[in-house]
């Protein structure tokens, strides 16, 4: 399954090294592979390093500087000199067990300065520097030295200077939760104050970038503090004491990325992050398996169903087989299960204390409900609600996961409804990055597989542990059952791909059938039919749900197209885009040669021309088209939805009619003699 093979050696043609006459300060130039994008790294005149990036000729990024404050230590900002350099060139394929492509290349350039300070105690500090076609990523690492062991770190100062003052998509930081559910905003840079990443930037010049970063380990969550109208600062996620990150030597610190795309699709496609984590530590992946599932869980949101004991208590015996029935019939493989366990009544918000992750309710029998989902071939997929009681979590896990190794359970869906971790810490500090990192690690010894909600941001840590399979981490379906607000507006899922989705899966939970609940604060699912079956395609996620209530979608044809659609992708294109108003993707099928399309549009309807170039040559497909019918419209008219079919090839192009808040989802099926 996996294949990794890396070769080094130096490269003349992508790396050079300049030397400035009037001071004498070396000026090193890296290349991408195709040349398109260059790093130039050298150190100010008091010894302070800088980057800078461009691409085609044009400044990405002007001179930024780079370094780290301690708490009792002096800093290392400045006062450096170049001891030494290194540069690489890496060029393999590897293998995923499921993703958005089957098989992703590493192709990069690579530049590591190794520094020292000319005075004091001269400790030694390294920068690496990987440039990929599809842009940069870079780490600081700190060796073992006599004068640098423990440190507190109170500040890292890495700079994003921007040639000028860009449109940025972005969520606040710590505003409404500590969990990234915001709706982003396109703002000008110098309207914005802190932000979180991944930070999307249209550019004057008409590129597209993202900051962010990957293989968060051990460290703080990086946030993006506007120190100037045209610039960001790295601002770490604190401890509650104030300290940002406790390490030791020898210690080295996520890579800091940026994606640069002419085309917001090239966003969308960038395989950055994966290659700047590590390989998996997972040998038999065997049991990691991608799936579609429907749930106790809408229910609870429309108050149909109670998580608590009382009379419409959801997770029951007799409940739970009605779900897995319909699992079977419909070829569903698994069944999430929510509030099956003691802790759930009264406030379980105020304290998650409560919570027994091994004691089910007394109307839930855990043994038979096991032995009837593997009777008919569904999986059961757990559920942990910790309301951010993590410590009282991590004492309970291997009892938790040994129970549903036991039962057939390899599936869990992890919550953490809390402000804090522990009623003091952030999840996206150094604190909330170990306890998931345990919880991704204990689960792997047990062979289960995690769907984590209220998370740390994704950083493509789902390579080294592809048992995590998908997160929250953003506004998904449950705000069009409840939300103040009124739901989520039609634009927001033309914004995700760009943004949110760039840190990696997604549990959106699509798939609602029915529009005509009725909730407190009158919210609403802001789209048509068609474009919760586009959904699929364009909000990828290995663990998919279909959110509805199972008898929303009995006797519905378009039910089809989600039981069809898979889960994880071979090849995945972007055809045409424009962030925040619609977006076009197309996905191969991981174990077919079918193709599937997804399109949907913001509140405006529009007309989208759509080449079907990626399809393979010399083949014929018959197009299974669900797509808005006539009169829909999200606020007013949702359900008409046209299901037809013709035969196309990558010669065709598909004029697509999508209604206000609407899409299209097709299956292309090649046709066999």
């Amino acid at each position: 399954m996996k294949k990794y093979l890396y070769t080094f050696g130096l490269t003349l043609c992508s790396c050079a090294l300049i030397v400035s006459c009037a001071k004498e300060q070396p000026t090193y130039k890296l290349s991408s592979p195709d040349q398109a994008t260059t790093l130039e790294f050298s150190l100010t005149e008091s010894g302070a390093p800088q980057y800078k990036v461009s691409h085609n000729g044009a400044s990405v990024l002007e001179p930024s500087l780079l370094g780290f404050e301690f708490e009792d230590l002096k800093s290392m900002t400045d006062g450096f000199e170049i001891i030494s350099s290194e540069e690489h060139n890496t060029d393999t394929s590897w293998e995923q067990p499921w993703g958005e492509f089957k098989t992703i290349r590493n192709h990069h350039n690579e530049l590591v300065v190794h520094l020292k300070e000319t005075e004091g105690e001269q400790r030694l500090m390294d920068l690496k520097f990987r440039l990929f076609d599809d842009g940069l990523g870079f780490r600081y690492v700190f060796p073992k030295q006599k004068h640098l062991d423990s440190v507190k770190i109170s500040n890292e100062l890495t700079q994003f200077t921007f040639p000028k003052n860009h449109d940025v998509w972005w969520i606040p930081v710590h505003a409404e939760n500590s969990y990234y559910e915001s709706l982003y905003k396109k703002s000008p840079m110098n309207t914005t104050d802190t932000i979180n990443t991944p930070a999307t930037f249209e550019t004057k010049d008409g590129l597209y970038l993202a900051l962010h970063e990957a293989n968060l380990t051990d460290f703080a969550s990086m946030t993006l503090l506007k120190s100037k109208d045209n610039q960001y600062e790295s601002d770490l996620v604190p401890w509650a004491n104030g300290v940002k990150v406790y390490a030791q030597t020898p210690f080295e610190t996520p890579w800091r990325t940026l994606i640069i795309g002419e085309q917001p699709g090239d966003l969308v496609t960038s395989t950055l992050m994966l290659n700047l984590n590590e390989p998996s530590k997972i040998e038999d992946l065997s049991w990691i398996k991608p799936s579609k599932y429907i749930g106790i869980w809408w229910g609870m949101h429309l108050d149909k169903y109670s998580w608590g004991q009382g009379d419409k208590h959801g997770a029951t015996t007799e409940n739970t087989k009605k779900y897995i029935d319909f699992a079977a019939k419909h070829s569903l493989d698994g069944v999430l299960v929510e509030g099956w366990n003691v802790g759930w009544d009264g406030d379980w918000t105020a304290d998650g204390r409560a919570f027994s992750f091994t004691q089910p309710y007394p109307d839930f029998d855990i043994e038979a409900i096991g032995e009837y989902a593997a009777m008919n071939n569904v999986r059961l997929i757990g559920h942990h609600e910790t309301a951010g009681a993590a410590k009282h979590y991590e004492d309970q896990l291997e009892d938790a996961f040994k129970l549903y190794n036991r039962i057939g359970v390899n599936a869990v869906k992890t919550g953490y409804v809390n402000k804090y971790l522990d009623k003091k810490e952030w999840h996206d500090g150094q604190y909330g990055v170990r306890h998931y990192r345990k919880v991704i690690e204990t689960a792997a010894k047990y062979h289960i597989m995690i769907d984590n909600h209220e998370p740390v941001k994704g950083t493509g840590l789902q390579r080294t542990y592809p048992n995590l399979m998908t997160q929250e981490g953003g506004r998904g379906q449950e705000y069009n059952a409840w939300s103040a607000d009124g739901g989520n507006p039609p634009e927001h899922t033309t914004i995700l791909p760009f943004t949110r989705m760039l840190s990696g899966p997604m549990d959106f939970t699509p798939g609602n059938f029915d529009f005509s609940y009725e909730t407190p604060n009158k919210a609403m699912v802001p789209t048509t039919l068609a474009k919760q079956l586009a959904l699929y395609v364009t909000m990828f996620s290995p663990l998919q749900m279909a959110s509805d209530l199972p008898e929303n979608y009995e006797g519905q044809p378009a039910f089809q197209f989600i039981k069809d659609v898979p889960e994880i992708w071979s090849e995945t294109v972007v055809p045409n885009a424009e962030i925040g108003k619609y977006v076009t993707m197309a996905r191969k099928d991981w174990n077919s040669p079918d193709w599937y399309l997804g399109a949907i549009t913001n509140a405006d309807a529009r007309q989208l021309q759509v080449p079907l170039t990626f399809l393979d040559e010399n083949t014929s497909y018959t197009a299974q088209i669900y797509e808005d019918g006539e009169g829909a419209n999200y606020k007013s008219n949702p359900y008409p939805i046209n299901i037809t079919t013709k035969t196309v090839d990558r010669n065709t192009t598909l004029k697509l009619n999508l209604a206000a808040g609407g899409g299209t989802a097709i299956r292309f099926t090649p046709v066999t003699e």
